[in-house]
């Protein structure tokens, strides 16, 4: 199991059309994939965009990512660097 904090970055944080990005790339995956935010004691399994959408994900707030699975090490990369483009939105 792989477990790493990111930072949302994007102005309008884990909205829709960031959470749909974040649901097609955890399906791609064979892995189990968690975003946790500690803030607010909040999980959401990223394989559903409900889950994803009221998760409180703003701009600003730091999350959990937790990845366990086959491919979690290429799912972790992939994840982490959706969150760190800002969802191709900055």
């Amino acid at each position: 199991m792989l477990e790493r904090e990111v930072t949302i970055v994007n102005p309008l944080g884990l909205h829709a059309r960031a959470a749909m990005k974040l649901v097609k790339v955890a399906t791609e995956s064979s892995s189990q994939i968690v975003i946790e935010n500690r803030s607010c004691n909040k999980t959401a399994n990223a394989h559903s965009i409900l889950d994803l959408l009221t998760l409180g994900g703003s701009k600003g707030v730091t999350v959990n990512i937790r990845i366990d699975g086959d491919d979690e090490s290429e799912a972790m990369n992939v994840i982490v660097e959706l969150f760190e483009s800002g969802f191709g939105e900055i």
